[in-house]
């Protein structure tokens, strides 16, 4: 074992040498250089030799220039899957020729026997870091893997059986669209593939949709985008028509970049992109978060209390709600350039956070952010509004000003947890939903309402925690919860003491005065009721005071559980509609 361990790899470095001699030959004399066969690959993106063995231990990736290779699907499944776990269903399906296409059946002959497959596409069950799954893998050797009835079919079966199963999904997405030699047929599975999915997704089981280069037409247009979470391979063109029929079209070049997945991450349709050697990990941090006891509305709690009341009173509650410092003072300590933002409660607070992004109409929206994660061992669903703390990041999270994608996004995030039975958490910072012309041509308004609506009546338990600004229907709009708490100065308003000053006294510089009778502090809401709990800050919410706020907030949080975490989504429902109700 150990001198083949040497000559394999002496035989390496003998190639390598012969290939910088041949490389010399050819500069010298002219002439192409003889690679032996088998043993090395021409990158397609940088055109250069690699060695074969090189790309295989690299998943696939070019060495030189980080590009990416195709994938087969069996070797797809080995990168993914634990080892010897992967069972193979429908290996073997008689040739379908629906339309009697001539030459049909003899190109499907050549692609089998040149691939060694029966159909583009492999499924089956495997488990991933120990979570049993449903898999899937478009091979692009085979007819560009396009979709054909028995594609359709094998994926409709393997969506079928999972979901019998009660087993989660994983389709890696793969083609060249239509296979247009079953024409109209083919256009059919299209229907009938997410048909299974709609069914899938109704009986409370999980799809990830994984999507690689490249990803066009029809498979677009139907499974691959249908995902509860949706993973992109970096580059990968991903694009319902492929961008030489779009040039057609408009008689233009396209942009640098345009139809990548970096352009779709952008553009909201993807949840995040997936270096190809992180894969597994991620799809086993998803698996984890949606496995087995989730799937129980009651899991998320401990054993259901006697009533809506813990029976303790918070420890805060003892406390003198006296005003120590004037209501500006927290109009400032709210807005300052060290407060502590979402993130840093999320990734101090949670574990297992995976960043979703997207709103699956337009556009990721910085000033929004969300996922899933783990709280004792709890999955939940955590969304933030985010301001960001230098200026490079206020930019690109407008300061966290939402545009109507951001509540858009928030509101994706919150309905993928009510399908999966998991508590909501919102940590609400924003001086206001951002108000500019391409805000209003996108449905600001509407995307804030359809979030009021929509959170009146969601069947998990909620809680939003306002920890800085709370301004407006750009706050309200993440706080329609079963509990509204604030931290101790933070504020919660109808509108920015200066907004109010300039309605009612037509001088925006009697702020100052506007958030003195405007009501708008931690203490005078939770005076009003309109709060169920006050947060205590020692130290104002900076980065040294992290510690001790996380402390206090996961404590509370565990106490929210204790609270509503057997509750059922009906009771869950009914409470949250009785305590807007009284206002």
């Amino acid at each position: 074992m150990l001198r083949d361990m040497f000559k394999k790899t002496y035989t390496k470095i003998d190639m390598k040498s012969r290939t910088e001699e041949n490389k010399e030959k050819k500069e010298q004399t002219g002439e192409a250089p003889v690679i032996p066969a088998g043993l090395w690959r021409k990158c397609n993106k940088c055109g250069k030799p690699i060695y074969a063995e090189d790309v295989k231990q690299n998943f696939y990736i070019c060495p030189k220039c980080g590009g990416y290779f195709r994938v087969h699907a069996y070797r797809r499944i080995e990168m993914t899957a634990d080892a010897e776990s992967f069972e193979e269903w429908d290996r073997e399906m008689e040739v379908c020729n629906p339309l009697h296409f001539a030459g049909y059946e003899k190109k499907l002959a050549s692609a089998r026997e040149k691939t060694r497959l029966n159909e583009a596409v492999v499924t089956g069950t495997c488990t991933i870091g120990g979570f049993r799954t449903v898999i899937g893998v478009c091979d692009a050797r085979f007819l560009m893997s396009s979709m054909g009835h028995n594609v359709g079919e094998k994926i409709t079966r393997a969506v079928e059986r999972a979901t019998e199963a009660k087993l989660p999904v994983i389709l890696f997405a793969c083609s060249g669209g239509a296979r247009m030699q079953e024409g109209i047929v083919s256009l059919m599975q299209m229907a009938k593939t997410a048909a299974a999915l709609k069914r899938h997704h109704e009986a409370g089981q999980l799809f990830v949709s994984v999507l690689t280069d490249p990803t066009t037409g029809g498979v677009t247009a139907s499974f691959a985008m249908l995902g509860d979470i949706i993973l992109a391979e970096p580059g990968a063109l991903i694009g319902f028509a492929g961008p030489r029929v779009i040039e057609q079209t408009i008689g233009q070049k396209l942009p640098e970049g345009f139809q990548r997945a970096e352009f779709l991450l952008e553009h909201g349709f993807v949840d995040r992109l997936v270096e190809r050697k992180e894969c597994r990990e991620i799809l086993t941090r998803i698996l984890k978060l949606h496995a087995g006891k989730e799937n129980d509305p009651a899991a998320c709690g401990v054993e259901k209390p006697t009533s809506l009341s813990s029976g303790k009173e918070p420890a805060h509650r003892g406390r003198t709600a006296v005003l120590l410092k004037s209501a500006w003072d927290s109009v400032l300590l709210s807005r300052s350039s060290d407060r502590l933002v979402a993130s840093d409660y999320i990734h101090a607070l949670f574990e297992d956070f995976i960043e979703l992004h997207g709103d699956r109409y337009f556009k990721d929206d910085g000033a929004v952010i969300g996922g899933i994660a783990s709280f004792h061992g709890r999955p939940v669903t955590v969304i933030g509004q985010e301001k960001g703390k230098s200026t490079k990041e206020n930019l690109h999270r407008n300061f966290g000003m939402p545009s109507p994608e951001g509540y858009r996004k928030a509101l994706r995030l919150m309905k993928e947890a009510e399908a999966f039975h998991r508590p909501v958490i919102c940590f609400v910072d924003t001086p206001g939903a951002f108000c500019g012309m391409e805000a209003e041509e996108r449905g600001q308004g509407e995307a804030i309402a359809r979030n009021l609506l929509e959170l009146s009546a969601l069947k998990v338990p909620v809680l939003s925690i306002v920890i800085g600004e709370g301004g407006s229907g750009g706050a309200l709009a993440m706080a329609v919860a079963n509990e509204v708490w604030m931290l101790e100065n933070a504020i919660y308003s109808v509108l920015s003491p200066e907004g109010f000053a300039s309605i009612l006294w037509k001088d925006g510089k009697k702020a100052r005065e506007a958030a003195g009778v405007m009501r708008i502090t931690a203490w005078e809401l939770y005076a009003l009721g309109i709060i169920e709990r006050v947060i205590p800050e020692d130290e104002p919410a900076s980065k040294a005071a992290l510690p001790a706020l996380a402390e206090i907030l996961e404590q509370a949080i565990e106490g929210f559980f204790e609270t509503w975490g057997a509750v059922d989504g009906e009771t869950a429902s009914k409470k949250r509609y009785e305590r807007f109700r009284k206002f």
